[in-house]
């Protein structure tokens, strides 16, 4: 009963960040650090900084993994998915929302009155910022620098996703071959029994995604077993998977919409969950939810009480500086291609999109002022 009590409170503590958490993960984080370590001092700063860094070395939503695992030191794994559902929910239901318009008629209102052109010309400005940041933080070396420019030629020469797989596998051996040997022994890592049963939940529902990699459940839990670097970089992996299943205006409303909704910008996923599967929009919304979530949820119950000692490993260390170069790559990729290819053309489209992005860059303008503005422009325009 007790349990009972402390996983409704985390789950109520969440969902009303889940309803004003705007501004994308690096907000979400702003958020939990004031909400749970200055106000109500569930974790203490040391601890917090330590589930963080666990959080963004693996794939995945990095700040909801960051509110599951707080969720989890507070109140056991019933806790951590009481913080993923508080979350979560509001954003779940608004973007279910939005792909169910769609079907009953709404939608060609917005596709007709221009919105989704301005929206389109946003998505390229948000996407450049997001290369432009991740590029300063992930490509500082040469090497990476050329990781990143190798995977995003060859990604444009052949966008499939055994490329999307072979690009990612082969930036992180690139990583561990450049990475130096330790010049001293490095500690030995112990799973406990939760965590080497997390981990191997983890491979083998993998392992059976790509046996039945049709089915949406499976697309959405490779995508988020994949992907390295936040909500922005799993754009191009579902793109992929899902391929010409939703049409490229619907993908890039849904994109947009995800930005403009609080909290976690993975539930893109919800939105694509309900668009791919109408006759059953809730369902297979809560699907492609629960499928792009788990591997990261997964990883971090497996990873969670070993990651101090894990962490001072080199070779992890620049294996995942690989793969998040591979991931900005990936980035470039999409935006020469189904972004900046779907979106507006001409000067006038191409000086709004600037426009855009000098204002992201400024980080006075607030996203939910860009949508408003970029959405009237559209209906304006076109």
């Amino acid at each position: 009963m007790v349990k009972l009590v402390e996983t409704w409170r985390i789950f109520v503590r969440f969902l009303y960040l889940g309803c004003v958490s705007f501004g994308g993960p690096a907000a979400h984080i702003g958020y939990f650090r004031k909400e749970f370590v200055e106000q109500r001092r569930w974790l203490n700063s040391d601890q917090f900084a330590a589930n963080l860094a666990l959080c963004q070395f693996l794939p995945g939503p990095a700040s909801s993994q960051l509110g599951f695992a707080i969720g989890c030191h507070r109140g056991g794994l019933w806790g951590g998915l009481g913080a993923f559902w508080g979350f979560t929910l509001p954003s779940f239901l608004l973007m279910w929302a939005l792909a169910s318009s769609q079907q009953h008629g709404l939608g060609p209102l917005l596709f007709e009155s221009g919105v989704v052109e301005g929206l389109k010309l946003l998505a390229v400005a948000v996407v450049a910022d997001a290369i432009w940041t991740m590029g300063q933080q992930f490509c500082r070396r040469w090497d990476t620098a050329v990781i990143a420019a190798l995977t995003a030629l060859a990604l444009w020469w052949l966008t499939t996703p055994l490329t999307q797989l072979a690009v990612l596998a082969a930036a992180a051996v690139l990583g561990y071959l450049r990475s130096e040997k330790p010049n001293r022994p490095v500690p030995q890592v112990t799973l406990p029994a939760s965590g080497k049963g997390a981990l191997l939940i983890f491979a083998l529902v993998l392992l059976a995604s790509f046996v039945a990699a049709s089915s949406v459940f499976s697309q959405f839990y490779q995508a988020g077993a994949l992907v390295f670097g936040g909500g922005h970089v799993v754009v191009p992996l579902l793109q992929s998977f899902i391929g010409d299943a939703v049409p490229a205006d619907q993908f890039l409303l849904g994109y947009a919409a995800a930005q403009a909704v609080p909290g976690p910008m993975f539930t893109l996923a919800s939105y694509l969950g309900a668009v791919l599967r109408p006759e059953s929009a809730l369902t297979f919304a809560a699907v492609a939810t629960a499928g792009v979530f788990l591997p990261g949820f997964l990883l971090v119950i497996a990873l969670r009480e070993s990651w101090q000692t894990l962490s001072q490993r080199p070779r992890i260390a620049a294996t995942v500086t690989a793969v998040n170069a591979a991931a900005v790559g990936m980035l470039v990729a999409a935006w020469f291609g189904p972004i900046t290819g779907h979106a507006p053309a001409g000067w006038w489209a191409a000086g709004v999109a600037v426009l855009g992005f000098v204002a992201l860059r400024s980080k006075r303008v607030p996203v939910g002022v860009l949508i408003v503005g970029f959405s009237l422009l559209g209906w304006w325009q076109f």
